[in-house]
């Protein structure tokens, strides 16, 4: 027996699903909406365990959802924090090249930047790299003035409190346990009652996947959880840092090295690296799920992409293990930077979708199946892109379950 019916039913608080539910309050504000999160408060997962900043878009490859979205989303989460008072800093950055190497991908940065329709973008000497963060140190570098950093936890506070002030329903510590689907409608037995429903949107980030199985469904990816590991520079070093600075990344994998980033309320971050998570909710080396575990090392596109790439992660678990490897990366950056000046931080899980040969889902991936939209792939940015990200997703639905109609 059903304890509430609902037009849309959105899987997860974290940032998307819950942008996503938002634009649903706006643009259908007749239907009946409900959000279900697991955890006892919203953006508990990766929305609350990031870096904060508002990426610019100048990784992405032109014409990509993924570049479109970033750069729509960072004008648009801007101007959200601005209309309702959330602090937020457009301080720009600086993507450094420490050897000659990386010169032809800093070019690509740049030209890739311009046809995203990124202004202002400068290159740069080693003088000029001074005078926008005198203790760095590179060959060239490219300044990026959009990148800005947020309180991303707050948005997605804001954004909760606005689809209940729209007249959708959003309940926490409710689990979704099972689907029940008969006659073009939805049960989702959750651990706080079953809910029938026309239309599900399944946002359930690192466990996207497992909730696309849970209702019958055979995704093509399959999500493989990375953590991010941080450390802080103690305050009478932050000084070091004036705004943030990135390396050039490695085009070949989706994270973009160790840098340095300010945090909007306060102190400089350092990192992160990126190692498998045991756990797909595991911010520590000592947070180990048996399935999560055995599910990443049954599935075959893992081993593909460890056979492939299995120096690079062990350099990234050695660097995780090793504080003085982790030291020496950032000291590409910032010479000054000592082992001393660092203290452990937070962790992070990226929810990376993987394909069974191996590779690695670079864009934004939503899947139609029956009356249930899945939200596949969404990592970094989605946070920077959340209300674009949100208002595709409900364009999408618009057209597949045909809400013209409702």
């Amino acid at each position: 027996m059903t304890d509430q019916r609902f037009d849309i039913v959105v899987i997860g608080g974290g940032i998307v699903g819950l942008a996503t539910a938002l634009h649903v309050t706006r643009s259908f504000p007749r239907l009946r909406l409900l959000l279900v999160e697991k955890e006892d408060a919203v953006a508990k997962h990766q929305s609350g365990h990031n870096s904060g900043v508002i990426h610019s878009g100048i990784y992405y490859k032109p014409g990509s959802l993924k570049a479109k979205l970033c750069v729509e989303g960072a004008t648009a989460m801007v101007e959200f924090c601005r209309e309702h008072n959330i602090t937020y800093k457009l301080c720009g950055k600086v993507i450094v090249a420490t050897d000659e190497e990386e010169f032809p991908r800093l070019q690509t940065l740049l030209e890739r930047g311009q046809a995203n329709g990124l202004a202002g973008l400068r290159q740069l000497n080693p003088e000029q790299i001074r005078e926008i963060e005198p203790h760095c140190s590179g060959l060239r570098g490219l300044y990026v003035p959009q990148t800005g950093i947020a309180d991303y936890p707050a948005v997605c506070e804001k954004y909760a409190e606005l689809i209940t002030a729209n007249g959708g329903v959003v309940r926490k510590g409710t689990k979704v346990i099972g689907f029940d689907s008969s006659n073009g409608e939805t049960t989702v037995e959750t651990t706080q009652g079953a809910f029938l429903t026309r239309f599900v949107i399944n946002c359930a980030g690192l466990h996207s996947d497992r909730m696309s199985r849970l209702a019958g469904q055979t995704p093509d990816v399959q999500i493989v959880p990375f953590r991010g590991e941080y450390y802080d520079l103690v305050p009478e070093k932050e000084y070091l840092v004036k705004s943030l600075i990135y390396p050039v990344p490695d085009p070949r994998f989706p994270f973009l090295g160790v840098h340095f980033t300010q945090r909007v309320h306060g102190g400089v971050d350092a990192g992160p690296n990126a190692v498998l998570a045991l756990k797909r909710e595991g911010y520590r080396w000592r947070d180990i799920s048996i399935r999560d575990t055995a599910d990443t090392l049954s599935y075959p596109g893992f081993w593909r992409l460890a056979g492939k790439y299995w120096r690079y992660g062990a350099s990234e678990v050695y660097r995780s293990l090793s504080k003085q490897s982790f030291v020496r990366a950032l000291q590409r950056l910032v010479p000054e930077v000592r082992s001393q000046d660092l203290v452990r931080d937070g962790s992070g899980v990226r929810a990376q979708a993987l394909r069974r040969d191996g590779s690695l889902v670079d864009d934004f991936l939503f899947v139609r199946s029956a009356n249930i939209l899945n939200v596949c792939n969404v990592p970094s940015p989605a946070a920077t892109a959340s209300l674009s990200i949100g208002d595709t997703i409900v364009q999408m639905a618009r057209k597949e379950f045909d809400l013209m109609q409702n």
